[in-house]
């Protein structure tokens, strides 16, 4: 199997053939490294093993036919690049890095291994890719929200309740809150460039 086809298989894009069929054939056993931006405890093996399933459904043992080197940070930033830096000497096939710190410090150490993050929160603000349909570059991943339709939540609201003028969002404690409330405000700053009249309120 080649290269970019087991990264492709990681990354859990479709396939035409059987995924396992593909696994089976012969050639070097691949290597994966994993840089877990979490410590290596009940939260963390969880993770790990959700990975390994996710392998294992895809025809991928490890120790069959795939090595996985595992590093964890713990959210240790200057241990995050160490791990990075000695990921990156291993020469793995692909690299899976998961949190923002992580991935900016597997970035820095490689620019040529391929890298797949896992719902990442907006990685193009991050600076990880170019876009979310051409990412570029040597990362790949998933994110867990397309920002482009936290808008939309509004205008379905519209549509719903037609006499809605004012919602409001309520927010906990979530580190993301100003990104979702630029979202949230894009429609109501479009609104008022095209001079709309419903006199719709977001707060």
């Amino acid at each position: 199997m080649k290269r970019r086809e087991f990264i492709t298989l990681l990354g859990g894009a479709a396939v035409a053939r059987p995924l396992a069929a593909r696994a089976q054939q012969t050639g070097p056993m691949r290597r994966v490294g994993v840089l877990m931006g979490v410590a290596d405890d009940a939260e963390g093996q969880a993770r790990v093993k959700a990975l390994q399933q996710g392998l294992q459904g895809l025809g991928w043992i490890e120790g069959r036919n795939v090595r996985i080197d595992y590093r964890w940070t713990g959210g240790d930033a200057t241990r995050a690049r160490t791990y990075a830096a000695e990921l990156a000497k291993l020469s793995p096939d692909v690299i899976v890095a998961q949190t923002p710190p992580v991935i900016a410090a597997m970035r820095q150490a490689t620019s040529s291994i391929p890298i797949v993050f896992a719902a990442v929160l907006d990685p193009e603000s991050h600076g990880f890719i170019d876009s979310l349909a051409r990412p570029g570059g040597n990362l790949t991943g998933t994110t867990n929200i397309e920002f482009s339709l936290v808008g939309k939540m509004l205008e379905v609201l519209k549509d719903v309740a037609r006499g809605t003028i004012r919602a409001a969002v309520m927010f906990g404690t979530n580190s993301q809150y100003l990104v979702y409330l630029h979202s949230f405000r894009a429609p109501t700053n479009a609104c008022r460039r095209a001079e709309c009249s419903s006199g719709s309120r977001y707060e």
